[in-house]
């Protein structure tokens, strides 16, 4: 349990830190500055043989054809192996402006093997609204690597079927943004709590005088700004880095049954409550053994099973907590009992059951 008691260490060394002035832009954002996200389907040319032969992608192969005046006969189905269909998408970040380029990430969407060595056909780029918004086109850089055998066999690294293309989509339209727009800016918390906007608000009208921030809820705090584009970047440029001091966190417990990480709040408090820990270890061994036959008596000789059962008792423990048992308490007395990571999400889990927990036990 050395591990443990090291963890639990530096943890209460961090809790008991007293807490830290964060500046607006790292805890809130800008209502309207945000990305949006783009998504296109394509044609990969160029592969060597890891292509596909499906309906859609010869559908799509004979389209484009179309598009530059080659038509091919309605019952003549295209025999491609260098082609592949794929979907594109990118996020197009806040304040792009048409002419800037962007990474895009290309994905087959068929039985392609691999896109390694591809090159991307020009590709439309749509957002939600149905309006194209970029252009991609470009080779593609592949991290993945497959080979197959006659027999079989394959061997694949990481993800053959997947690329990107370094700055491979050019804007083509801009997205108009509510920054631009009416007499005020709202900030919106990251996490959002009544304490934390409260500060912030706070914060803005100690600097800029009474009225000028106004808490809306929990999560947003809308702030008076000037209309003059120039003068409200410079204006928003000082509020972001203002530093103020945010709430604590409620109280939680977070448990992650998969891989038995479990992380306490410092604000995590117990009633009155009184614990006992114990375990029952159960181990079953099977020892083969030969059966030999007398020569004179005939027989068939056989293998028997001969089953060990060992149940070993552990010793239990039991521990009091008084009213309002700190975390720092609460894990050394655990620790102290020896409990593995199983055990305590089992003694967390039946202290709230019990209701000695005054946090939320979070379950992931």
């Amino acid at each position: 349990m050395q591990w443990l008691s090291v963890i639990i260490a530096v943890f209460l060394t961090l809790t008991t830190l007293p807490a830290q002035a964060e500046r607006i832009k790292d805890v809130a954002m800008v209502e309207g500055v945000r990305s949006n996200q783009l998504v296109g389907y394509g044609l990969v040319v160029g592969l060597p043989g890891t292509g596909e032969k499906d309906r859609y992608t010869q559908q799509s192969f004979k389209a484009m054809l179309n598009s530059f005046g080659i038509t091919l006969p309605a019952n003549l189905q295209p025999k491609i192996k260098n082609v592949a269909a794929v979907a594109v998408h990118a996020e197009m970040p806040a304040f792009i402006k048409p002419g800037q380029t962007m990474d895009v990430t290309v994905s087959s969407i068929g039985s392609a093997k691999s896109l390694r060595g591809g090159t991307l056909l020009q590709t439309f780029l749509k957002g939600i609204d149905g309006n194209v918004y970029a252009l991609a086109q470009g080779s593609l850089v592949v991290g993945g690597l497959g080979a197959e055998g006659l027999d079989g066999s394959q061997v694949m690294i990481n993800t053959p079927t997947v690329g990107r293309i370094a700055n491979g989509a050019t804007v083509e339209r801009a997205i108009p943004s509510p920054f631009t727009q009416g007499d005020f800016i709202t900030f919106n918390l990251n996490r959002p709590d009544f304490t934390t906007a409260k500060r912030l608000s706070d914060t803005i009208n100690n600097l800029l005088g009474g009225g000028t921030a106004t808490a809306m809820d929990a999560a947003s705090v809308r702030v008076l700004a000037p209309r003059d584009m120039g003068q409200r970047v410079a204006y928003l440029s000082t509020l972001e880095n203002l530093e103020f001091e945010p709430a604590d966190n409620a109280a939680k417990i977070i448990v992650n049954s998969r891989t038995g990480t479990i992380v306490i709040g410092k604000n995590v408090k117990l009633q009155p409550a009184a614990i006992t820990h114990g375990g029952l270890t159960v181990t079953i061994a099977e020892n083969a053994q030969v059966s030999q036959p007398n020569a004179l008596a005939g027989g068939d000789t056989v293998v028997t099973n001969q089953s060990i059962i060992d149940v070993r008792q552990d010793d239990s423990r039991a521990f009091v907590f008084d009213p309002g048992v700190s975390l720092d308490d609460l894990v050394r007395a655990i620790n102290e009992v020896g409990a593995a990571p199983g055990d305590l999400m089992a003694i967390l889990e039946a202290l709230k059951e019990a209701g000695a927990i005054n946090g939320q036990l979070v379950v992931i």
